[in-house]
């Protein structure tokens, strides 16, 4: 099955070479280009493609802001992955929560680039573990939160814990390891977790533990 991948990068000789890069693959094709971000948005919304390569610094709109619209696309549920040349924590947090499913650098090599189009296609997200650190960082800075107990009483004790774990960028490898359970078990788990907090990906579960102060900078978990 072909992955479809939509390019917005404001410079032609970048795209010519993510395009080279990604069509060298026999399961993904570029099927459009966009200049800025909002041709991103028109390119995404006519094609529908699976994934979406986004640059952050472009002209009319950014990436950021051209993030938050594809993701608010109705019916259309393609994927944003966030490339840049700059790894500032600014721009790691603010696409998080646009609604990124992956954070790319661009310097990042191409295998990297194809595994990351592969990952997210598949429905998961691309969250490293120094993206994770970064988004740590950032609440550590923050007001303590405030818990959204309601919401967390919605989940069984297991699913509570798989969350924790979740935001220390443990990948579902690791969370089988730690939990002595199998790797289908805990997709069961994360699954249910995702739909009973509405929540897209394991990104926003990230950034879900931290907002609601389930999990403290630092490791502290939030209490309860």
């Amino acid at each position: 099955m072909t992955i479809s991948v939509v390019l917005a990068d404001d410079q032609e000789m970048v795209r010519v070479g993510f395009r080279l890069i990604l069509e060298a693959e026999d399961d993904l094709a570029v099927v459009g280009e966009a200049g800025d971000g909002d041709q991103a948005v028109e390119v995404t919304r006519r094609l529908r493609p699976d994934v979406v390569l986004m640059d952050v610094q472009m002209p009319r709109t950014d990436g950021l802001e051209a993030t938050g619209r594809i993701v608010a696309l109705a019916g259309v549920g393609s994927r944003v992955i966030i490339l840049t040349t700059f790894e500032r924590d600014d721009y790691i947090f603010e696409a998080l929560r646009a609604g990124a499913s992956g954070f790319l650098l661009k310097n990042a090599p191409p295998e990297e680039l194809v595994h990351a189009v592969r990952i997210v296609a598949a429905g998961d997200a691309l969250l490293a573990p120094s993206v994770t650190r970064r988004v740590i960082e950032q609440y550590a800075r923050r007001p303590p939160p405030t818990r959204d107990d309601a919401a967390l009483e919605r989940l069984t004790a297991r699913e509570v814990e798989v969350l924790r774990l979740l935001a220390t960028g443990m990948s579902n490898s690791e969370l089988a390891a730690h939990l002595f359970v199998s790797g289908g078990t805990v997709k069961t788990h994360v699954s249910s977790l995702l739909v009973k907090l509405g929540l897209r990906d394991r990104v926003q579960a990230v950034v879900y533990a931290y907002e609601t102060g389930l999990v403290q900078p630092g490791g502290e978990r939030g209490g309860g």
